[in-house]
C-alpha cells in the first residue's frame, strides 16, 4: 500500500511549526443552528456530492499502484460478527454522554425521535419537542401529516422498544468528502427494526460527517480516514475488523474525533451530517430527515434532540406540474432550468443537481403512484412552456435526451425515487437506475450467498459500490504532492540588467493543498535553487489556497544578468523544508544582449 501520508505529514508539522494533531477545540459556546428545522438546511446534497462528482482519472497509474479495496470490507460492512458491537443504545449512550449527562436519557431520545411523528403535546417526560402538527401540519410550508404508526414507539415501555433495533450496515462515503478537504466525507450506521418484532419495517440511519482536524492540508488531511478503510482490504479477522471498527466510530482515529459524535449530526456551525429514517410501520412507506440539536435553559440545562428537516434535493412534488397553482412553482421551475445540464451527464453515478431548500419537501413517499412525489407523473407528457424550456436547454448542449428524462433523472436522486420508485426506469441515455431491495437499499434480512452478512441491494452492489471503489482506491494511489505545467509567459531575449515580468501557470494534481503557511512555492531549476534571475521563489499569498484540480498563476519579476550571454530559465514547484515535486516547467533559453 502507498504509504504517503506519515512522513508527509509530519514534514508539513515541521515546516509549519505545527503541534501534534488533536480533536478539534471547543470554544464552550454553542455551534449548533437555531429555530425550526424548517430553517436549517445545511448541505443541499446527502447522496452525492464531493469527490464523488468528479470522474476519476488513472491516466498513468500503473496497475502495480493501485490499491485495491474490497467493497464488502472497506465499503460496505454487514457482517453480523462485526455489527454485533454496534448497538442503538451504545451510540445514543455516547451523545448523552458528550452533552454531560443531562438531558434525555439514550431511551429518551430513542423515543423523542419517534415523538415527532405525534401530533402534540406528546408524551409528558418529552417536553419541548417537535412534533407534527407544528406549524399547521406542515414543515417548510409543505404538508407533514403524522405518522401514529412510527408514532407509537414514543410511550414509555411501548414496543418496538431502542432495544428491539439492529444495526444492519456500516457504510464508508469517503465519496462525499468535498475536493477542498473541508471535511471527510460521511460514515454511517444503519440501524433496522428486528424482523418479526411488531408490524412492519423501520429503519434508522446515522449519516455523520467527520470532521477535518487538519484542513490546512485540504483532502489530504483525511488521507488516514481512507488509509483505515482501505487497510480492513486487507484484515481478513471479523473479530480484528470489528475492533478497528468499534474504535473508528466510538472512539476516533489518532487527531480525529469520534464517528458517533453530538456534533457531526447536524449540530455544528454548517449543520453537518443528519439522521434519516425509512418508515413503513404503518404505510405508505416514507422516508424523513432530522438533524440532532441542543436546547439549553437555566432551568432544565442542556437536552438533545431530534428536529425533522427538509429531505435533501426532495422538492415538493407539484412544483414540477407545468399547471401548478404553488406559488413557488415559476421560480422552482426558472431554477430547474440551470440543472439540466448537471442532470444531463450520461453516467449514472455522477448525474446530478441542486435545489435550494425553499422548495424541499418535509418527506419522501417511495411507495405509492400518482403521488405528490411522482415527479414524472405530475411533470406529464406535455405541451408546455416548461417541456418546451427544458428542451431547449437540451438542445443549446447538444444533447439526445428529452425533458422526460431529465425529470426522471430528478426522481431518482429523490429519496423515494431511489429507494423504489424508479427502480428499473429509463433515464434516456441508455441508463436504466438499478433496483433496490424493496424500499431499502440495506436490509435486515440474510444475505442468500452467505447468511453471516445481512444483504444490500443490486443497486448497491453493481452500480454505486463500484463507483466508490474507485473513487477511494483512486485517492490512495495519488501522491501528497503532484503539479502539471499548465502555461508560461517567458520572453527569448532580453537586455541586460534588466527587469521584467514573467508568468508560470502550474496545476495543483496532489491531494495537499498548496498553502503559504505550508511552504508552498515556485522554485528556481537548473540548477535548483537557481538565482541568476535574482529571486530563487514565487511565492502565494498569504490567503491563497490552491486544492486539488485547480490552477495557480505564478506572476513575477525578475532581472535579467548583467553579463551578456545565453541563460537557461526553468521552474518547478516546491515545498520548502521537504522538497521539489511534479514536471519542470519548459526550458527557455533567455538570450541576454547588451
Amino acid at each position: 500500500m502507498k504509504r504517503w501520508a506519515s512522513r508527509f505529514i509530519c514534514a508539513i508539522a515541521l515546516v509549519a511549526g505545527l503541534g501534534a494533531c488533536g480533536e478539534r477545540a471547543s470554544s464552550g459556546q454553542e455551534e449548533g443552528p437555531s429555530g425550526s428545522g424548517a430553517g436549517v438546511s445545511g448541505p443541499l446534497h446527502s447522496e452525492r456530492g464531493g469527490i464523488g462528482l468528479l470522474l476519476p482519472e488513472r491516466q498513468g497509474v500503473s496497475a502495480q499502484m493501485v490499491v485495491p479495496v474490497d467493497p464488502r470490507r472497506s465499503l460496505a460492512v454487514t457482517d453480523k460478527g462485526i455489527l454485533a458491537s454496534f448497538s442503538l443504545v451504545t451510540v445514543l449512550n455516547q451523545m448523552v454522554t458528550q452533552n454531560g449527562g443531562g438531558g434525555f436519557t439514550a431511551t429518551q431520545l430513542f423515543r423523542q425521535l419517534w415523538d415527532t411523528q405525534n401530533p402534540a403535546p406528546g408524551q409528558p417526560d418529552l417536553p419541548f419537542s417537535p412534533h407534527c402538527t407544528d406549524n399547521g401540519g406542515t414543515l417548510n410550508g409543505f404538508t407533514y401529516p403524522c405518522r401514529p404508526g412510527e408514532g407509537s414507539q414514543a410511550p414509555l415501555g411501548a414496543t418496538p422498544s431502542i432495544n428491539d433495533y439492529v444495526a444492519v450496515g456500516l457504510y464508508n462515503r469517503f465519496d462525499l468528502a468535498p475536493a477542498n478537504g473541508s471535511d471527510c466525507g460521511e460514515y454511517r450506521i444503519v440501524f433496522a427494526k428486528k424482523v418479526g418484532v411488531g408490524p412492519g419495517r423501520n429503519f434508522i440511519i446515522f449519516e455523520a460527517v467527520l470532521p477535518n482536524p487538519r484542513q490546512d492540508l485540504g483532502l489530504e488531511g483525511c488521507r488516514p480516514v481512507a488509509d483505515f478503510w482501505s487497510d480492513l482490504t486487507a484484515d481478513p479477522s471479523i473479530p480484528s475488523r470489528a475492533a478497528k471498527l468499534s474504535n473508528f466510530y466510538f472512539n476516533g482515529l489518532t487527531g480525529f474525533s469520534p464517528v458517533v459524535h453530538m456534533r457531526n449530526y447536524g449540530f455544528n456551525a454548517g449543520s453537518l451530517g443528519q439522521v434519516r429514517t425509512n418508515q413503513f410501520i404503518q404505510g405508505p412507506w416514507l422516508l424523513h430527515e432530522f438533524k440532532l440539536m441542543r436546547t439549553c435553559s437555566s432551568s432544565l440545562g442542556c437536552t438533545l434532540q431530534f428536529v425533522p428537516v427538509t429531505v435533501k434535493t426532495n422538492p415538493w412534488g407539484d412544483l414540477f406540474d407545468p399547471a401548478s397553482a404553488h406559488p413557488l412553482a415559476p421560480a422552482f421551475q426558472s431554477a430547474f432550468l440551470s440543472q439540466v445540464q448537471s442532470l444531463a451527464v450520461n453516467n449514472i453515478n455522477t448525474f446530478n443537481y441542486t435545489v435550494a431548500d425553499v422548495f424541499n419537501a418535509g418527506q419522501s413517499d417511495s411507495q405509492t403512484p400518482g403521488t405528490v412525489d411522482d415527479y414524472v407523473t405530475r411533470f406529464g407528457a406535455g405541451p408546455s412552456a416548461f417541456h418546451a424550456n427544458i428542451q431547449a436547454q437540451l438542445t443549446a448542449i447538444g444533447s439526445p435526451l428529452t425533458p422526460k428524462d431529465i425529470v426522471a433523472r430528478a426522481q431518482a436522486l429523490s429519496c423515494g425515487g431511489c429507494h423504489q420508485r424508479s427502480n428499473g426506469q429509463s433515464m434516456g441515455g441508455g441508463l436504466t437506475w438499478p433496483p433496490s431491495s424493496r424500499f431499502v437499499h440495506s436490509t435486515e434480512f440474510d444475505d442468500p450467498t452467505d447468511p453471516t452478512r445481512f444483504d444490500i441491494s443490486t443497486a448497491l452492489r453493481t452500480t454505486f459500490l463500484p463507483h466508490r471503489q474507485l473513487v477511494l482506491e483512486t485517492f490512495l494511489t495519488t501522491p501528497p504532492l503532484g503539479a502539471a505545467f499548465v502555461s508560461q509567459g517567458v520572453p527569448t531575449t532580453v537586455q541586460a540588467g534588466t527587469s521584467f515580468t514573467v508568468t508560470v501557470t502550474m496545476k495543483n494534481t496532489g491531494t495537499s493543498a498548496w498553502t503559504e503557511l505550508n511552504a508552498f512555492r515556485l522554485g528556481s531549476q537548473s540548477p535548483a535553487n537557481n538565482t541568476a534571475w535574482g529571486p530563487s521563489r514565487a511565492f502565494l499569498a498569504p490567503s491563497e489556497t490552491i486544492h486539488q484540480g485547480q490552477q495557480k498563476s505564478f506572476s513575477f519579476t525578475v532581472a535579467a544578468p548583467g553579463t551578456p550571454g545565453s541563460y537557461p530559465f526553468q521552474w518547478e514547484m516546491v515545498q520548502d523544508g521537504v522538497g521539489f515535486f511534479g514536471p519542470l516547467t519548459p526550458l527557455v533559453n533567455i538570450t541576454v544582449t547588451p
